[in-house]
């Protein structure tokens, strides 16, 4: 596995699509949003800005890589020459998959630090990290699902779009209304459940035991994508 993530690590930096959606595009989308934290804290809350960094990170940057990685290597029969080695087929996608999630997660801890520091810590650090972990475990089961769908790096740039949109229409919408109205849906779609608990845990003012349920949707949806992906995903080119 970790001789697999090595050489993907390498790719990464080489290829030039995936350099740009992994870092580059998330990074300027979250330092727009911490330089103007004052002018969104007015429509929304710290907690607002914070998950629309882990969201950008997430969907424009992990999920997205995840995506055109697989289809790339696929397309490639890089996967099907991995499969006729003794590695099994956890292994080969963890490491594939664990480049773009290290990255992913070293620029969303970092981007929250810078945000801490210009605007105030968060209210409960572990529970910020349980939502930052369940949201990464999410957005990869999403990109195994979607890669699945995705049949070259070229169509990736379509078939991410309802997803990587959808998130960050999602956290949007929580994070400036709230979820007084339409509890039940704002908190089932993809990304409603986890805005709410990163709101709760960098705003403070709800107790950790309320907020820990907040976990479930998120992990239900990682589940429905495990699915989702155990149906859909290929290992080589359709035919």
């Amino acid at each position: 596995m970790f001789s697999i993530a090595a050489s993907e690590l390498i790719q990464i930096f080489r290829n030039r699509l995936v350099l740009v959606t992994s870092l580059v595009m998330p990074v300027m989308i979250s330092a727009f949003f911490v330089y103007q934290h004052d002018t969104f804290e007015s429509i929304g809350s710290l907690g607002y800005i914070a998950a629309i960094v882990m969201f950008s990170v997430g969907a424009f940057g992990l999920y997205t890589a995840t995506v055109t990685t697989l289809a790339s290597r696929r397309q490639t029969l890089f996967l099907k020459r991995l499969r006729s080695t003794a590695a099994r087929d956890a292994g080969i996608l963890a490491g594939l998959l664990l480049p773009v999630t290290a990255i992913a997660l070293v620029q969303v801890t970092a981007i929250l630090a810078v945000l801490a520091s210009v605007a105030g810590e968060p209210a409960n650090a572990l529970l910020l990290a349980a939502a930052v972990l369940a949201t990464v475990t999410m957005l990869i089961g999403l990109g195994l699902a979607t890669a699945g769908l995705t049949n070259s790096p070229e169509h990736a740039q379509v078939t991410t779009l309802p997803v990587s949109l959808g998130v960050i229409a999602v956290a949007t919408w929580v994070g400036i209304t709230g979820t007084e109205e339409l509890t039940a849906v704002k908190r089932l779609l993809p990304g409603g459940s986890a805005t709410e608990l990163v709101m709760n845990a960098w705003n403070g003012g709800v107790a950790v035991a309320d907020s820990l349920p907040l976990l479930a949707p998120t992990l239900g949806w990682v589940v429905a994508a495990i699915a989702l992906a155990t149906r859909l995903f290929r290992w080589e080119p359709s035919r």
